[in-house]
């Protein structure tokens, strides 16, 4: 009995001895590590944890997430001194006198607001008795001319017309200048005359004793001086001044200062040339725009 109780305590101690050899041979090397060393392997692993969110994070944004844009504010248009006074909220009307010969505007109308006296609604003016243009053309070249510079001056421009086929009488073109609040309405024409030798602009206002646009006539009279003068002035054109006429359809409608410039004579060989010529034309309205300008600055 003593001798297999001896043997079964030999046996397990050469077990567990051999187990320590195998263990002794086999076991990694413990390092000798501080506790200062261990706080700073685990701050360092933890920093290597984040860097590799962070490196993740912006990799799923290229892929799958639209990087936030960063809004652009326009700046705001700066104006400089020409481009301020490129609005200056006045309002020109400009009537480019008479129709196409086409056009039937024989029937009557008023001559004045109430007035029993009738004229025709319309006409189609003269002609150049040595170019062959119409009146009705040459007015509306000159207005649409005029319009362009007129508002690159900075003024806000109502056409009456802007073809010759469209019927609008002469009152209803005041009544649209009246509608339209405009400060000023300029009616542009040509003139003639029997007699060739004429030549010449003038401007045509009521007189200051009309019933109707009387309360009118210091500002048309000097609305129609200041851009007779400065026309005359430009184009060389002889000053034939200023005439009072109370029996135009077209002013006596008014409500606001109004008057007529006649360019020239169409009757006259060296008017009638001057005006059909395109670069002349371009004088003309630069004369009548540097008028308009005067009579503002006033």
């Amino acid at each position: 009995m003593k001798k297999k109780i001896l043997l079964t305590v030999s046996i397990v101690m050469s077990m567990l001895a051999m187990g320590m050899l195998v263990y002794i041979m086999f076991r990694k090397p413990v390092e000798n590590v501080t506790r200062e060393e261990l706080v700073a392997r685990e701050n360092l692993q933890e920093q290597s944890s984040e860097e590799k969110t962070e490196e993740n994070s912006e990799e799923k944004t290229k892929e799958g997430r639209e990087e936030p844009v960063e809004e652009v504010t326009m700046p705001e248009p700066v104006l400089t001194e020409k481009s301020q006074e490129m609005d200056n909220g006045i309002l020109i009307a400009i009537d480019a006198g008479h129709q196409a010969w086409e056009v039937d505007m024989s029937a009557l109308e008023p001559n004045a607001p109430g007035s029993t006296v009738m004229k025709a609604k319309c006409t189609s003016g003269t002609s150049g008795r040595y170019t062959g243009l119409p009146e009705f053309q040459l007015n509306l070249d000159i207005s649409l001319q005029l319009r362009t510079e007129l508002e690159q001056r900075g003024y806000q421009v109502l056409l009456v017309r802007e073809d010759n086929q469209t019927a609008i009488s002469n009152a209803e073109r005041a009544v649209m200048a009246n509608e339209a609040k405009a400060d000023v309405y300029i009616r542009i024409h040509a003139n003639s005359d029997n007699n060739p030798s004429v030549h010449g602009a003038l401007a045509l206002v009521s007189s200051s004793g009309n019933a109707h646009v009387g309360h009118l006539y210091n500002e048309s009279h000097a609305l129609a001086k200041t851009i007779l003068d400065a026309y005359c002035v430009e184009t060389g054109f002889r000053n034939r001044g200023i005439l009072q006429n109370d029996t135009m359809t077209g002013i006596n409608w008014s409500q606001v200062p109004v008057m007529i410039l006649e360019l020239g004579f169409m009757s006259n060989e060296q008017d009638d040339v001057a005006m059909a010529k395109p670069e002349f034309q371009k004088t003309m309205v630069q004369g009548i725009a540097k008028g308009i300008d005067a009579y503002f600055e006033q």
